[in-house]
């Protein structure tokens, strides 16, 4: 029988599953994933965390908590600067820890990620392989086999993103973190409403990676956070491109408070609405909203037609 390796399905797995499972799957493992974000797992997250702590964070332990019964080990690893002179969001500094110690009976593959400490992405696969008995050798041909496969799923993805800017259709920037953007409870109930309303859906995490630097600049020098320097990038190259913005937050998030707060100063001249997410008790306030907002579209439009 294959060993199963869990990935929960929030956090950090919008950014890396298809990296992920190209590992394991080459390696001969079987990866389970727990289900979409539901109220549920969103109950036993709050139960595991302080009041304190992001939406995002209370989905994800409701995720890790969904897995533990249905696998061998779960995949949480740990990732405190991923590109140099940056860092990351605290919680992907502690969720190994945090759910190391707030689960019972829960085997946790680990990696660490640190640049300020030489610890890179391809030490921490190679030891996860040696964790589960692989050799280094195998370790590192499964390795370079996800990555060059997650980096063209990357690329088809930026393509066809840039085929939707010759849409006639009006077209939005979706922008946020990529758990807040894809997650069942977060940015699917925005991205269901925009579809039905016949809107061009564009997302913040589909730029191209070899401008986030230079775009990024151009609204601020010194943002530490690596993914909130793809979201606003990804603002500032699409502004010009798209009939307006929304940005997706989980509350209460400390470097989207930053972020969001100079984009709202900073970028002119576009519709622009903030959703903060918070208990998500009741969506019709969020409908409510996102109503609005596609009114102020919509009469923008007709008001542009009626000019030319």
């Amino acid at each position: 029988m294959k060993i199963k390796i869990g990935l929960p399905k929030s956090l950090l797995y919008y950014y890396y599953k298809d990296l992920w499972i190209n590992f394991f799957e080459y390696l001969g493992f079987e990866v389970v994933t727990s289900c979409n974000s539901n109220k549920e797992l969103l109950n036993v997250g709050q139960t595991l965390c302080i009041d304190e702590s992001c939406l995002s964070l209370k989905l994800f332990l409701g995720h890790v908590s969904y897995l533990k019964d249905k696998c061998d080990y779960i995949l949480i690893p740990r990732l405190f600067s991923i590109k140099k002179n940056e860092g990351t969001c605290t919680n992907f500094n502690c969720i190994y820890d945090l759910a190391n110690n707030v689960l019972e009976d829960i085997n946790i593959l680990n990696y660490n990620i640190d640049l300020t400490t030489n610890d890179s992405e391809l030490l921490g696969f190679l030891k996860i392989g040696r964790d589960l008995g692989i050799s280094y050798i195998k370790s590192y041909k499964a390795y370079k086999f996800a990555k060059e496969k997650w980096l063209r799923i990357r690329k088809e993805k930026e393509k066809k993103q840039q085929e939707k800017l010759k849409s006639n259709k009006i077209k939005i920037l979706l922008a946020g973190h990529s758990y807040n953007l894809y997650d069942e409870l977060i940015g699917k109930q925005v991205s269901k409403f925009l579809t039905n309303s016949n809107i061009e859906i564009l997302y913040s995490d589909r730029i191209p990676s070899n401008i986030i630097d230079s775009q990024c600049k151009k609204l601020s020098t010194d943002i530490y956070w690596t993914y909130s320097k793809e979201e606003i990038a990804s603002i500032e190259y699409y502004k010009d491109k798209v009939d307006g913005i929304i940005i997706l937050s989980s509350f209460p998030c400390g470097p989207d408070s930053l972020s969001n707060d100079l984009v709202c100063r900073k970028v002119k001249n576009i519709p622009i609405l903030t959703l903060l997410f918070e208990d998500l008790n009741s969506d019709v306030g969020l409908m409510t909203r996102l109503e609005s907002f596609f009114d102020i579209l919509t009469q923008k439009e007709d008001k542009y037609e009626r000019q030319n």
